[in-house]
């Protein structure tokens, strides 16, 4: 039977529960009566939050090579049209994801690809809301093409927020990855952004708000 709670987060989701249990019983012998039910309740919803914000859900990505989908779960924050001439080489769309401590927090390929370098950038751990994390925070920068037509540069940057303080990203330099598939995740709240060209060609359909899921939603589509 798989265990629903992700790889990426050990030894975390392994570590935490165990060091909340063993409160738990400590509190249960020294602690008197009329405070041990208000605190093993306060310690059982944080042991049932560490578990299930390492959740791993199953999802079976669309199909369609035409479309690209959400890198993270999360809200949309902000959509914008930037310069970004360091892979894209001109002007691109960005999508910006916050993650939330309650959402999922795995990150998905939006498309087939292959990964053509990652990047890895320290920095602060400002509000990951902020449209302006991205340029400040710690980073990790993967550098995408498109396996398929149009084989367009993509880019997915996976940022730290005030409470993140770990990237974690399995993909390689050189590595092919399928549309949804997992390739990492950020722990314990943080902010995904998806770049892709900005062209009359490809439209963008979701709005400021919205709530996605990585592998299942769909940012943009061909036209």
């Amino acid at each position: 039977m798989r265990i629903p709670l992700t790889k990426y987060g050990w030894p975390q989701a392994e570590v935490f529960p165990l060091i909340i249990i063993a409160a738990m019983i400590i509190c249960l012998l020294v602690l008197s009566k009329g405070v041990i039910f208000v605190t093993e309740v306060i310690l059982a919803v944080v042991l049932v939050w560490v578990l299930s914000f390492f959740r791993d859900p199953e999802r079976t990505p669309p199909a369609d090579k035409n479309i690209l989908l959400a890198p993270a779960d999360g809200t949309i924050r902000d959509i914008e049209v930037v310069d970004e001439n360091d892979f894209i080489g001109g002007k691109a769309m960005r999508i910006g994801i916050f993650l939330s401590i309650f959402d999922v927090h795995i990150n998905r390929s939006p498309c087939d690809v292959k990964v053509e370098k990652i990047t890895y950038k320290k920095g602060d751990y400002k509000d990951a809301r902020n449209p302006q994390a991205g340029a400040v925070n710690e980073s990790n920068d993967l550098w995408l093409i498109r396996t398929v037509e149009p084989k367009d540069r993509l880019i997915v940057r996976q940022i730290s927020g005030a409470i993140a303080r770990r990237i974690v990203c399995e993909a390689q330099e050189g590595q092919k990855l399928t549309g949804g598939q997992k390739f990492g995740m950020i722990k314990f709240g943080s902010r995904t952004e998806l770049y892709l060209p900005s062209r009359d060609d490809i439209k963008c359909l979701v709005r400021k708000g919205d709530k996605v899921k990585a592998g299942l939603s769909i940012l943009a589509r061909y036209e």
